[in-house]
Formats: C-alpha cells, structure tokens, sequence
C-alpha cells in the first residue's frame, strides 16, 4: 500500500476533469464558489420575500465585493425585491448589496450583487451567501442538490429564513431551516 491507498494512477491525471470547476487561470480573476461548474442544474429558489443562504467556504485574507447567482430556466417575473447578502458562520449579517427593486432578470443569466461594503475576510472558515427575492415569479437558480446534515456539528449547505422580506437583510440568519437545493454562489 502507497500513500495513495490502492489508487495506481496519477491523481493529477484521474482528476483533471475538476479543472473545469474552477477558473482557468487562478491568477486571471479571484473568486470563491460553494460548488464546482460541473454537475448543476435548474433548482427551485426560496419563495417570494424568503432568503435562502448558501455555506461558502473564504479565506482569511479575501475581500469580498460582490455575490453572483446565475437564474436557471425561470426567469423573474413581476420583480419587486431582490437583494444579497453576506453572513458570518454564526449568522451574523456584514453586508448587503443595494436592492435591485424591479431590475429585470432573465434566464439562464448571471446577476452580480454589489455589497454596500466589502469585507475583508479576517478568518477562514464557513460564511452564508444570502439572496432574497420579492416576486409574482422567483427564478430558479442554477445549482445542486445537497443532503440534510446528520453529523453533530454539521451545518446546512442551504437553508431558507425570514417572510415577506423587502429591501433589507436581516440582522441574523433566524430559525434557519434545511433546504435541499443549493444554488451556485460566487463571491468576487
């Protein structure tokens, strides 16, 4: 037995098709994403006026400027709220980006969410991207499936909290509950 276990090959080799998760040039353009680019889907976004929030994983030393989430196949409909945001692992609001009100968004876009203030990331762990739109019809996201947490200390991949939320993010992440579909986030 190896340091690789019975594994034969070249990791790098056995691996390679990951590279297509990531940027192509590391050095081209900084971001993080909670999932890889390969593998995703269409997934059902909160309900009007719920956030739904996605663990993503920074480092210490990142400063954050803007989340991006990419609609699926749904586009928005009688858009009325739409805002991002920026939470500590322990739920704690740092940012929110201005609300986008009415602004159009289509299918199968991507849309950037400028934070208020970029937070320069002072230790690496678990932070929660949060997006809440208001809408007669709420896109669907691009994104996965992720199981529930069943290990003592596991924390959700994605979640939904608040009602009838509007132009404001709120102070905490409260009575946050599981929620199987987690979009794509990338944090810029």
């Amino acid at each position: 037995m190896t340091l690789l276990g019975t594994f034969k090959g070249n990791p790098r080799n056995d691996l390679g098709w990951l590279n297509s998760a990531g940027r192509p040039d590391p050095e081209a353009v900084f971001h993080r994403a909670n999932l890889p680019r390969v593998g995703l889907d269409d997934v059902a976004t909160a309900a009007s006026g719920v956030m739904c929030s996605v663990a993503l994983y920074l480092q210490d030393g990142d400063l954050i400027s803007n989340l991006t989430f990419v609609s699926g196949a749904t586009a928005g409909a009688t858009l009325t709220n739409q805002f991002a945001a920026l939470y500590s692992g322990a739920g704690v609001l740092l940012a929110q980006s201005a609300d986008k009100t009415s602004e159009a968004w289509a299918a199968d876009t991507a849309k950037t969410f400028g934070l208020a203030t970029a937070q320069r990331i002072t230790r690496s762990g678990i932070y929660y991207a949060g997006l809440s739109v208001a809408a007669a019809t709420v896109p669907t996201l691009v994104g996965s499936v992720g199981a529930k947490p069943f290990l003592t200390g596991e924390g959700n991949l994605s979640q939904t909290s608040g009602s009838s939320l509007t132009a404001t993010a709120p102070a905490t992440i409260a009575t946050p509950a599981y929620k199987r579909h987690v979009p794509l986030v990338i944090a810029t």
